[in-house]
């Protein structure tokens, strides 16, 4: 069964950027679309961003249009990328990596089976 693996996060300063990567590993995956949430503390886990498996189609919360942008190597169960610039103070939580029930990328946490353990990103004043 495969396991999804998230690194990258750390403590930034609002204004700079951090790489998220997620890598499966322990099997594979099938050819599904692969999204990112967060969760802040006190609030609900909520979608960032998502991709399709062949990276050819994305879809974006409204809150991080035009700042993150995700990414994917072009390989089933290659690596998935969120690049975060023009951090916010709003932008702190535990991020996820987490792979889909379909082709399609989809905002929606239940429409996706298999998730990481989380890596915080912390952005300070």
């Amino acid at each position: 069964q495969a396991q999804l693996v998230e690194s990258g996060g750390g403590v930034v300063q609002a204004g700079g950027s951090l790489r998220l990567s997620c890598a499966a590993s322990g099997g594979t995956l099938r050819r599904v679309a692969m999204g990112w949430f967060r969760q802040a503390p006190g609030k609900e886990r909520e979608f960032v961003a998502a991709i399709t498996w062949t990276g050819g189609s994305k879809l974006y919360a409204d809150s991080v249009k035009g700042r993150f942008t995700i990414s994917r190597d072009n390989v089933v169960s290659g690596p998935v990328y969120l690049q975060m610039n023009s951090l916010k103070l709003e932008d702190t939580a535990v991020y996820y990596c987490a792979a889909g029930n379909g082709f399609n990328p989809d905002p929606q946490v239940t429409n996706y089976s298999y998730w990481g353990q989380g890596t915080q990103v912390t952005v300070s004043s």
